[in-house]
Order: structure tokens, then C-alpha cells, then sequence
């Protein structure tokens, strides 16, 4: 959040999501054109130098063909160093450029021979030299400014004609006279032309590009509000619920809208809302059945203290034992509720050692059906050296639970099957009882704290509803797990799946 002195100039409205992404992607695409414009010159450029180079070396093969033949006719370079214009009327007809004009008070050579037809006055019609057309089909092109850039050299590469200043910067191409080098004919590489071209086409160019460059920058303006406006509702409704949530309405849901990332966000934030929804519900379930739970309890001591202070009735040690019950179910009523709170809260302390699960499963059945009025039939599968980490005071109070819950909820003559087993690295305790039964829809609530099968809440037909899920929470901290299900036998079934121990763990 902006300090309170941007807020205060407006800075504030500009540190939204939508405006981040605006600027995020828009940035992202301009530097995308410019990157595009840098590589488009730099290329245009290199392939620019590239193809005049190559255009170059294209024109100049007729003019090296024909500089090797007139050296096999005189013999030597002597016909150019004694009258240079032949020079630049060779190069210029055979480039397609035309000859220069000579002047009309021009003699004749100095070796005294009459001057060749390339030599012709300015009155003279100009003719081609013989056999050039025929060798150079390229006069019909566009000419090229190349003849300034040219040299000649010996085959020594001693410079004839060129200027000697830009000797060092030539191209050499050789002349070949009977596949003997003769000499060679250089050429200046365009590259000053190049800057020349790119000043002529610099304002063209930029003409081009900067319309394409703020087309394209104006889609990329255009692209990035949209997308920018798109996120930005789609992330709005989620902003509102996260609100709606924090001030405690745990109610609302979001719509939602395709199958992508932010659909999956809407999903799972309307899957914790309603977890946080049925998490407030059972809070407010958990406060009233415990507020039930302790006032019943309180009503009944109320009222038989009142009947002995109004001499109703008296002190006699009955009315005493009776008083005495109250308080001991409002004391395991307060200590089962303790024990649930350190649970949930971790603090629930085990002291953990090594046991023979199959041997103390045996033990408490053989301790708890000693009775001699007990008509419970218990049928015992048990494999021993199956061996756990576990506290046998807290399995103890697991399986007393069971076993009351067994003996208040089966009809007489009641049956239990105890059966222990391995089932892959957990040890798997089946406690199997005999009918009644109970619902299948139930049966997922029968941990759930103070429920009971009697909607009436008749102690006489159960206790306070936390020993299952004292039980329950026992098991997890032991890092198994507990669930019920349909007995064969017609009642109720129950699995407690504990980890085994390995020996070789400390």
C-alpha cells in the first residue's frame, strides 16, 4: 500500500492490478517492436552491403574476361600506362556506363600509331570495342557508378591505374591469360555507398516503419487495456468474496467461468468457504450441545440442593450419592472436553513404546470380560508379533470406549468379533458387533463431537457423545486412522489401522 503522502497526491489510483498489467504488458510489447526495428536494420543493412558487393563482382567478370584478351593481343599492360583513356573507355563501355567524350584537339598516341576506334573524337559516332557486346551481357542493366572505384595492377601487384591512396582497400580479382595471372583488377568495396544509400532511403524508411510502429503500438495499447480489463474483472469477484470472508460471511460463492487457472482459484475459494461455512456451523452446534451438556447435569444437582435446603428432602446418603453422580459425569463431562481441546491443539502428550499389539488386545479382553453376569460372546482372531509404537494407557481408553459402546448398544445376548491382521506395513484391528445396527448415513457422523443416535439426548441410552471422538483423535495421534462401517453380524463395524514398528527405527 502507497505511504500516506503518495495516497494523498493520487499516486494511490495508479497501484491497482489492472494498471500493472497494462503497463506490464504494453512494455513488454514495445520493447518487443524496437527490438524488432534494430534487427530489421541491422539486417536490412548487412544484406544491403551483401548484394551490392555480389552485384560487384557480377559486373566485373566481362571487364576481367576482356582486360586477359587485349593482354594476349598486345602483350603487355603498355597499351593502358601509354593512353589511360582507353582505360576508362574500357570500363565504362564494358560496366554499360558509355564512353567519355574526347576532346577534339587530342592527337594521336604517343607510339605513334593511329588511335583505335575507342579514341574517336567527339564527332565521331561512338562504336563498341570489338567483340565487347558479344561478351557482355549485362550492358542492358541498370549502369553503376563502379568506374572511379576501380585499379589495375601488374601481376607483381604494382598499381597501373587507380588511385594509390586506396590501394590498400582493394579487392584483388585476378586476370588470367592462359591459366597464367597476368594482373589483377581491384575494385573498392561499397561501403562508403552504403551510408550514402542509407541517407537517401533514411526518410523513406522512416516514413515506412514509423506508420507500421505506431499501428502496431496503438494494437499493443489497445491488446494490453483489454487483457488488462479482462484480469481485472475476472480477479474482481475474487477480491469481494476474500472481503465478504474476512467479515465473517462465509456464505458467499463465486461464479465459475471456463476451465483455466483463475476458474480452478474461484473452485477451490468456494470450497473453502463452504469448509469455513460447515466449520462455523459445527462451532455453533459444538457451543450449544456442550451448553446442553453441562446444563442438564447443573439442573438436576440445582434441584436437589434446593429440595434439601427447602427440607423436602433430606441429607440421607442416598440423596449424598445421587449428588455425587452429577458431579462425577460434570467432571468426565469437563475432562473429555480438556482431553478434545489438547488434542486439537497438539498438546495431547503419549509416552510411546514398543508392544505386541495381539498380545494386549488379548490382555484387555481377558481384564474387561472377567465378569461373571457378562453375557457378551466374544469371538478372538488375533495375530501376535504384530508390534506398534504406542501409549497402552491412551489404547486402553480407545478400546474401553469400544467395548462399553458395544455392551450398551447390543442386544442381549450380544456378540463381538475381534480380529487383528497386517495389512501391508499397518496393523488392521476389526471390532465387529452384533445388531442393532446403525444407518449407513450415519455412519459418517458417529466421530462427530456430542453426537448421539438419540435425537431425545436420553442419557439413558448413551453418554455424553465425545468418547468416539476422544477415540478417534487418539488414533491419529498414533498416525493411524479409525472408521466405521456395517458389521456382518448385523451391528456395528469398526477399523483402527496403526503403522507397524520397525525394529530397525530407534
Amino acid at each position: 500500500m502507497p505511504p500516506p503522502a503518495l495516497r494523498r497526491i493520487g499516486i494511490a489510483r495508479f497501484d491497482t492490478l489492472g494498471v500493472k498489467l497494462f503497463l506490464a504488458i504494453a512494455g513488454a510489447n514495445i520493447v518487443l517492436v524496437m527490438s524488432a526495428y534494430l534487427i530489421y536494420s541491422w539486417s536490412f543493412d548487412k544484406g544491403l552491403v551483401e548484394y551490392l558487393n555480389k552485384a560487384d563482382e557480377t559486373r566485373l567478370r566481362p571487364l576481367v574476361t576482356h582486360l586477359g584478351e587485349r593482354y594476349q593481343q598486345e602483350g603487355s599492360w603498355e597499351w593502358i600506362t601509354s593512353d589511360r583513356q582507353r582505360w576508362q573507355d574500357l570500363t565504362r563501355e564494358t560496366l554499360g556506363l558509355g564512353r567519355s567524350p574526347r576532346r577534339a584537339t587530342d592527337g594521336p598516341p604517343p607510339d605513334g600509331r593511329p588511335a583505335p576506334a575507342n579514341q574517336r573524337t567527339a564527332s565521331e559516332p561512338a562504336a563498341p570495342l570489338p567483340g565487347l557486346a558479344a561478351q557482355n551481357p549485362i550492358n542492358t542493366s541498370p549502369p553503376l557508378t563502379i568506374d572511379r572505384r576501380l585499379l589495375l595492377f601488374n601481376a607483381q601487384r604494382q598499381l597501373i591505374v587507380g588511385p594509390e591512396e586506396r590501394s590498400e582497400q582493394a579487392v584483388l580479382k585476378p586476370i588470367l591469360v592462359q591459366a597464367q595471372t597476368v594482373g589483377y583488377l581491384g575494385y573498392i568495396p561499397r561501403l562508403q555507398m552504403v551510408a550514402s544509400l542509407e541517407h537517401v532511403f533514411q526518410a523513406q524508411q522512416a516514413r515506412s516503419f514509423s506508420a507500421i510502429a505506431l499501428g502496431l503500438l496503438a494494437a499493443v495499447v489497445l491488446n494490453a487495456a483489454l487483457i488488462a480489463r479482462w484480469l481485472s474483472q475476472r480477479l474482481r469477484p475474487l477480491g469481494a468474496g476474500a472481503a465478504a470472508v474476512t467479515r465473517g460471511d462465509y456464505g458467499v460463492r463465486l461464479p465459475v467461468q471456463g476451465h483455466d487457472e483463475l476458474a480452478q482459484l474461484a473452485d477451490d475459494f468456494n470450497h473453502m468457504s463452504r469448509a469455513l461455512e460447515a466449520a462455523q456451523q459445527a462451532r455453533q452446534r459444538w457451543i450449544a450441545d456442550i451448553a446442553h451438556e453441562l446444563r442438564t447435569p447443573l439442573a438436576s444437582l440445582r434441584a436437589e440442593i434446593e429440595a434439601m435446603q427447602d427440607g423436602v428432602r433430606q441429607p440421607s446418603p442416598d440423596n449424598l450419592d445421587s449428588l455425587a453422580q452429577e458431579v462425577n459425569r460434570l467432571t468426565r463431562l469437563v475432562e473429555d472436553l480438556r482431553l478434545l481441546s489438547l488434542s486439537d491443539l497438539g498438546g495431547l502428550h503419549y509416552r510411546f513404546e514398543t508392544i505386541d499389539l495381539g498380545r494386549f488386545v488379548e490382555d484387555f479382553l481377558d481384564d474387561a470380560t472377567g465378569q461373571d453376569n457378562d453375557t457378551l460372546q466374544i469371538d478372538r482372531e488375533l495375530v501376535l508379533g504384530l508390534r506398534v509404537r504406542a501409549d497402552d494407557d491412551r489404547l486402553t481408553q480407545v478400546l474401553s470406549n469400544l467395548l462399553q459402546n458395544t455392551r450398551r448398544y447390543t442386544a442381549t445376548p450380544g456378540r463381538l468379533h475381534v480380529r487383528l491382521s497386517r495389512s501391508q506395513n499397518q496393523a488392521l484391528l476389526s471390532w465387529e458387533d452384533s445388531t442393532p445396527g446403525v444407518p449407513s448415513e450415519v455412519l459418517p457422523r458417529l466421530k462427530d463431537r456430542l453426537f448421539r443416535l438419540d435425537p431425545s439426548r436420553d442419557r439413558s441410552s448413551g453418554g455424553s457423545g465425545l468418547g468416539l471422538s476422544i477415540a478417534s483423535a487418539i488414533i491419529e495421534g498414533h498416525g493411524g486412522h479409525m472408521q466405521a462401517s456395517s458389521s456382518v453380524l448385523g451391528g456395528l463395524r469398526w477399523e483402527l489401522l496403526l503403522p507397524l514398528h520397525d525394529e530397525r527405527q530407534p
